[in-house]
């Protein structure tokens, strides 16, 4: 259960890092400005925000194999559209439709891991789940900068599709809920998003995923653009964080089974990002070789604290409500995610990379701030 969650998981979240990988590419190709680019690294965001609600009540409701076979077949054969998109506008829209219908995957996996596992085993289940993300990010990076070289934006996409259409397949096949949890009542999950714990968490966490966003989105354009490194070779450096963010998401669900606690171990990580953020701005403009360390660092650690955060929402709404719990929370997360890559590439724009690297630096250490009326959980 916990092995077709992941791939499953990871199918899909392919996709985010897999668009800052073809950013240069799809620039030439379109002929894109910074900020468009940054409204394509949105637009599955902004389909995800419109959806993960309801397909969080759709697990809890029809259960989690359905719902997510049914999404991930649907990005799939969105992102084959992608691939023959013709202008900006065609392709944005076709991904907010794909990053809509592969939002299934967040809600249906995470409980159905969630499920299968008890309380003092559940944040290294869930943390191990969560390599789904970085492991989807190693995948794409090693593999789509020589696919877009030889076959333009369109070979990639294709395989961006594949992996979809494998992931559903996984998800029909092997994904299974688990008898004798609650049925869902509507007024418990009123209560559940009436709770100020969740909201409280979910902003938190999207303060952390800002800096995400600005390390894994744009890191492969800044050491184009700045820095002069081939695609491939900016790729490699993403791919570098993703392998330290597998362990580092593993480390972190098991560290927070033995403390009994997610929270602390999620408000220590957002201190780390942060200076692993200011780092990188003060490195910005500075040698490769003490740069690419850092920017590799500071990628792994922005990326390491999700599963916590993911855990945490499941367990504050309970197992009847988890699926409604963690599609309000990535919910707002995606809300976030639309705005962090426009806001983001705005101010490089304005400002400079430093300076956005810097910003990006600030608003995990507020996020931390906020966490702390919830340190006991």
């Amino acid at each position: 259960m916990l092995a077709a969650g992941t791939l499953a998981q990871a199918s899909f979240s392919a996709l985010t890092v897999g668009l800052a990988v073809l950013a240069p590419t799809l620039r030439e190709e379109f002929d894109l400005s910074l900020g468009q680019i940054g409204a394509l690294l949105s637009a599955a965001w902004l389909g995800a925000l419109l959806t993960l609600l309801p397909w969080g009540l759709a697990a809890d409701r029809f259960g989690e194999r359905i719902v997510l076979a049914l999404g991930l077949f649907g990005a799939s054969g969105f992102l084959v559209g992608a691939a023959h998109a013709a202008s900006f506008e065609v392709l944005f829209t076709l991904l907010v439709l794909t990053g809509a219908s592969g939002a299934s995957v967040n809600s249906a996996s995470g409980r159905a891991v969630m499920l299968w596992f008890a309380p003092s085993e559940r944040g290294l289940a869930l943390g191990i789940r969560q390599t789904a993300i970085p492991l989807g990010g190693l995948i794409v990076a090693v593999v789509l900068p020589g696919l877009a070289e030889s076959g333009g934006s369109d070979a990639a996409f294709l395989f961006l599709a594949g992996l979809a259409a494998l992931g559903a397949i996984v998800g029909l096949v092997f994904i299974r809920g688990r008898d004798g949890t609650d049925e869902l009542e509507p007024e418990s999950v009123a209560a559940t998003l009436r709770d100020v714990r969740v909201w409280r968490l979910s902003v938190s966490s999207g303060l952390y995923l800002y800096a995400q966003v600005a390390i894994i989105g744009f890191g492969v354009l800044f050491l184009h653009d700045e820095h002069g490194l081939s695609d491939s070779d900016a790729a490699l450096v993403i791919a570098a964080s993703q392998v330290l963010a597998v362990g580092l998401r593993i480390g972190a669900g098991r560290w927070s089974d033995v403390v009994g606690s997610r929270i602390g171990p999620l408000r220590v990580f957002g201190l780390a990002v942060a200076a692993a953020l200011a780092l990188t701005a003060i490195l910005s403009g500075g040698p490769l070789w003490a740069l690419v360390p850092a920017l590799a660092l500071a990628g792994s650690l922005s990326m390491s604290w999700n599963g916590l955060s993911f855990t945490a929402a499941a367990e504050l709404a309970g197992a009847a409500r988890s699926g409604a719990a963690i599609g309000f929370q990535q919910s707002v997360l995606s809300g976030l995610g639309v705005l962090a890559p426009i806001a983001f590439a705005a101010t490089v724009s304005h400002g400079s990379w430093a300076i956005a690297f810097g910003v990006a630096g600030l608003l995990p250490v507020i996020g931390w701030r906020w966490l702390r009326p919830l340190r006991a959980y």
